[in-house]
């Protein structure tokens, strides 16, 4: 059964979309999909999010469905704005979606989860990352990337072996910013380190440049949106001389994708920022690759493969569980799928309120000067969190 595109709706409004096999016999086995697609949102990141899992849905459809019924993915547009996932995921509730899957922004994210649980329905988290997913524990919802205090402290231990015991952040207002601020201190100030906040939003680039001269600080991490201020930041710091030692990192991710280094060129290069990745990919992650390289145009990055392993995951589950709403469509504690990045289970972590893979693999990447277009790895995690203190926020 090879799968089909359907749309639905006006274009230009919610964008939607139900990607769908052939219907063969059977109603449909249908999985809501929420995935930033337009502005304000990090449409890049929508875009491979969306493209893993489509290429997931026709991989599932070809192997016979879910118990002979075809899988259908119904997409929508969050658009960065938890107010519009809340309303979508009711709006998918009351399409009788048997789960909802995706979501990269983790503030759109713990919106939809907490409609998700409210609902009783399943939600597998692509790619956010914050701690807080929900305010009290579900079994509704599980997540597959890595939570922000496990990666965040990743990070802040790859900045101070390299000698960075001075840190500012360039920080905007946001839950997820404020929270890996927190992490940053938190790791940090026991080992001897300082972190400096600066205002992003207060203050203009140039006059960011002065603050950070000012404090003698070695590193500038950006707690900053995508591609502004971020992208004047990068240009500004590069281009004085009094920064010219500094070293600008990017724990959120901003230089994974094409769009950094088409607005940057050479000045986006050396910026370590997080990668949920493995040092080497499979058989299936690099059939996987070829796959999604051939429909992206371009390399996928690491969020296009959350997309793919969060449609191999669900479909596993809907097998196992049944694809009715009235009951879990998705028992996590059962789920073990091989992915593109390693075999996923599910288990109950401390200080994570939802059900959590511990294995998803960490690496600390930048873009090679030498050749913008390939990434160098810097730094790998042990895929075991116990070296690790305990979430933080």
């Amino acid at each position: 059964m090879a799968g089909m595109v359907e749309q639905v709706g006006p274009p230009g409004r919610d964008d939607i979309t139900a990607y769908a096999a052939e219907r063969t016999g059977g109603a449909s086995v249908r999985v809501g999909a929420l995935a930033p697609l337009t502005r304000p949102g990090w449409v890049q990141a929508g875009r491979h999010l969306l493209a893993g899992m489509e290429l997931a849905v026709s991989e599932v459809n070809d192997g016979g469905g879910i118990a002979g019924r075809p899988l259908e993915l119904v997409v929508r547009d969050t658009a960065a704005d938890p107010r519009r996932a809340g309303a979508a995921v009711e709006e998918l509730a009351g399409l009788g979606v048997a789960a909802l899957a995706g979501e990269y922004h983790s503030v759109v994210a713990r919106a939809a989860a907490a409609r998700a649980h409210a609902l009783g329905l399943p939600f597998l988290c692509s790619s956010a990352v914050l701690d807080a997913l929900t305010e009290e524990p579900t079994d509704r919802v599980a997540r597959l990337s890595p939570p922000q205090s496990h990666g965040w402290q990743v990070y802040a231990d790859f900045l101070l072996r390299a000698g960075h015991e001075r840190i500012a952040l360039a920080t905007e207002p946001s839950v997820y910013w404020a929270s890996g601020t927190g992490i940053l201190r938190e790791y940090v100030a026991p080992r001897g380190g300082t972190v400096i906040e600066l205002d992003a939003r207060a203050l203009t680039p140039a006059g960011l440049c002065d603050e950070l001269a000012g404090h003698r600080a070695s590193a500038l991490l950006l707690l900053a949106g995508h591609p502004e201020p971020a992208v004047s930041i990068v240009r500004s710091v590069r281009r004085d001389p009094r920064l010219a030692e500094v070293t600008i990192g990017a724990p959120a991710g901003q230089p994974e994708f094409a769009e950094w280094a088409t607005l940057l060129g050479d000045e986006g290069t050396a910026i370590p920022f997080l990668r949920y990745l493995p040092e080497r990919l499979s058989p299936l992650g690099a059939r996987v690759e070829a796959a999604l390289r051939a429909r992206l145009a371009h390399p996928p990055s690491f969020v296009a493969f959350e997309g793919y392993d969060t449609i191999a995951v669900l479909a596993d589950a809907l097998r196992a569980g049944g694809a009715g709403r009235t009951r879990p469509a998705a028992d996590w504690s059962r789920v073990t799928v091989e992915g593109t990045r390693g075999r996923i289970r599910f288990s109950r972590t401390p200080g994570i309120s939802v059900w959590q893979w511990t294995g998803a693999p960490v690496q600390v990447v930048d873009r090679d000067p030498s050749e913008p277009g390939r990434f160098r790895v810097l730094q790998v995690a042990e895929m075991r969190w116990a070296s690790l203190s305990g979430p933080v926020g």
